[in-house]
């Protein structure tokens, strides 16, 4: 590790001070100061100097929506009574010859079960023999399934 002048930690401990990332110090150390440090020599200097590095509150901000569409399918359990949405359910344990399972309340009020198996192929069984949604619930449907099974971590 390179060792550096008073004035040249000052400067460190300045742009540290300024928000600046340890890769960014690690830049300006080669750029400004013609100090070239491995970014683990410039971590451990920062640590020697006893700077502490400003975490920037960016990441918070992305949290929050997904927080508040966490709590929007938590209402679509109370749509079919309401009559009109199409509403999705992912199974917690999925059916024996499913990857992943679940079921759908079509706007009329017929369910259906879903899957999608181990070859990645999807199903779906309605439960009135004969049943088919139209094709604004069917294009709704997907829709909701892909949201639910991203959600669910698929």
């Amino acid at each position: 590790m390179a060792s550096l002048t008073p004035a040249q930690t000052a400067q460190v401990a300045s742009w540290v001070a300024a928000g600046a990332t340890l890769s960014q110090v690690q830049t300006r150390l080669a750029a400004e100061l013609g100090v070239t440090m491995t970014f683990m020599d410039v971590r451990f200097l920062v640590d020697d100097l006893n700077l502490t590095l400003i975490e920037k509150e960016e990441p918070k901000k992305p949290e929050e929506p997904v927080a508040a569409d966490a709590t929007a399918p938590a209402a679509d359990p109370a749509a079919p009574a309401a009559g009109g949405a199409v509403t999705v359910e992912v199974d917690t344990i999925a059916q024996p010859h499913a990857m992943v399972s679940g079921n759908v309340t079509f706007s009329d009020g017929q369910k259906a079960d879903w899957y999608i198996d181990h070859q990645g192929r999807p199903g779906l069984t309605a439960r009135l023999p004969g049943y088919r949604p139209t094709q604004e619930d069917i294009v709704e449907f997907q829709t909701k399934l892909d949201v639910a099974l991203r959600q669910a971590g698929f």
